[in-house]
C-alpha cells in the first residue's frame, strides 16, 4: 500500500521480512518494540519456538548444575497449585514460562492469582521465560543466587 506517497507494508509483513534479514537478537528486539507499540504482528506462528514443559525443566536444571546452584524440587504440589521449581528450605518458587502457553489474558490472570496465593503463604515467586533461560543463562543464574540469599534470611512459608 501507499501512505503519503511512500510504499509501506503491514507490521506483520515487516516482521516477516525482518525475520529473514536480521540476526536473531536484533529481530527479537524489533519484535519487542512492535509489541510495546501494540502493532498488529499477526499470528506469527513461525516466531514462537517455545519448548514443551520437559524441555523447560531440563534447561532449568542444567542451568542450576552449570552454575553451582542447589537443585530444586520440580513439579511439586502446594495447595491447589503445581509449581515448576521449589527450594523448600528457602520458600522460593521459580516458574518457567513459554510464550505459547502464557500469551492469553486468562493465562496472565491465572498466573497472577497463583502468585498472590503463594506469596500470601510466605513463598517468594520469581518467573523466567524460555528466552531468558536460553539466552541469558549467567543473568538468570545470578538472579537465582540473589533470590536464594534473600529467601534464606526471610520468613519461611506456612503450609
Amino acid at each position: 500500500m501507499i501512505h503519503n506517497g511512500i510504499p509501506v507494508t503491514t507490521p506483520a509483513r515487516t516482521l516477516t521480512d525482518l525475520r529473514r534479514a536480521l540476526p536473531r537478537d536484533r529481530f527479537l528486539s524489533a519484535l519487542r518494540r512492535f509489541e510495546k507499540r501494540r502493532l498488529d504482528t499477526g499470528p506469527l506462528p513461525e516466531h514462537i519456538d517455545d519448548p514443551d514443559r520437559n524441555e523447560l525443566e531440563r534447561r532449568m536444571l542444567a542451568l542450576c548444575r552449570r552454575h553451582g546452584i542447589p537443585l530444586p524440587l520440580s513439579q511439586r504440589v502446594i495447595g491447589p497449585y503445581t509449581v515448576d521449581f521449589l527450594w523448600p528450605e528457602h520458600g522460593l518458587i521459580v516458574e518457567t514460562d513459554g510464550w505459547a502457553d502464557h500469551r492469553t489474558r486468562s493465562a496472565f490472570e491465572s498466573d497472577r492469582e497463583r502468585d498472590a496465593w503463594l506469596v500470601g503463604r510466605g513463598y517468594r515467586v520469581i518467573r523466567f521465560t524460555w528466552r531468558q533461560l536460553s539466552t541469558q543463562g549467567p543473568q538468570v543464574a545470578q538472579a537465582l543466587r540473589d533470590a536464594l540469599v534473600v529467601a534464606s534470611v526471610t520468613r519461611r512459608p506456612r503450609p
